[in-house]
């Protein structure tokens, strides 16, 4: 075996386990630990899917949402199939819900209909996509998107609350 060969599988060997130790760490809630596990594994392999998926969402977890949008986005298109890559990149794109302007409502609404397209079950993603409809003010559709996260996950009482209050506005506003 060649040195180049030698060093390339070592490399491989390596990124898994830094990959496998940065997504522990993220299930922890060990953020910025993760961000640099990740970011070590990245460094050694950064044509590896999982470990860009994953540092995108470490990214996202300790509000680096740039730094995610430029791993998710091109990763978007090598795994245009992957819910999960589509999901972080929605949350990327919205970054600070409050401080989210119209074109990163968009971004982020193209986003989340693309993971909706793919799973409509996927976790998260009709929710997301009616708290941004709520946040703009679009309460009809924000409710519509309500009911599709309760169809989800029936068990979701906060998308019920929020899909109640929604649909006592609009009757008040009458």
């Amino acid at each position: 075996m060649t040195k180049a060969k030698f060093k390339q599988k070592n490399d491989q060997k390596e990124t898994q386990l830094l990959l496998k130790r940065g997504t522990q760490l993220l299930q922890r809630g060990q953020n910025q630990e993760a961000t640099a596990v990740l970011e070590k594994a990245r460094a050694l392999d950064n044509t590896n899917s999982d470990v860009a998926l994953n540092l995108g969402g470490a990214y996202i977890l300790t509000k680096k949402f740039k730094q995610a949008v430029a791993l998710l986005q091109p990763l978007s298109e090598q795994e245009p199939h992957n819910v999960m890559v589509w999901t972080n990149l929605g949350a990327a794109y919205l970054g600070n819900p409050i401080l989210a302007r119209d074109e990163e409502h968009n971004k982020a609404i193209a986003a989340f209909e693309k993971a909706f397209e793919i799973n409509p079950a996927a976790p998260h993603v009709a929710y997301n996509l009616g708290l941004i409809y709520r946040d703009r003010k679009e309460y009809t559709t924000a409710i519509a998107w309500f009911n599709k996260a309760i169809q989800a996950n029936p068990a979701d009482q906060d998308a019920r609350n929020i899909k109640a209050r929604l649909e006592a506005k609009l009757e008040e506003e009458e």
